[in-house]
């Protein structure tokens, strides 16, 4: 157990930060899901609005350096990828 007052506010600190990672986190997996159930039913127009949706929650996410980059280029090269196949 914490025994500083500054201890126990970096609980709190940590605890908040925490939940709101994983909310973060959350989101991108379920646009995510949103975008490859799209892809599934090859309606291009709904495909590229997921997929504009997702990038950019990707790349809110570098900028707290929530997700490494290396990770949010390959999502988005695949994202690019799975959209240009769509539309041959």
């Amino acid at each position: 157990m914490a025994n500083t007052k500054s201890a126990i506010k970096n609980i709190r600190k940590n605890r908040a930060r925490y939940l709101q990672n994983r909310m973060v986190i959350s989101r991108l997996k379920t646009l995510e899901k949103k975008f490859l159930t799209a892809m599934e039913s090859k309606d291009s127009t709904v495909a590229k609005e997921a997929s504009s949706a997702f990038i950019s929650a990707l790349e809110k996410a570098r900028k707290t350096s929530l997700v490494h980059a290396n990770k949010i280029a390959r999502k988005k090269s695949r994202c690019a990828a799975l959209l240009a196949s769509l539309s041959k």
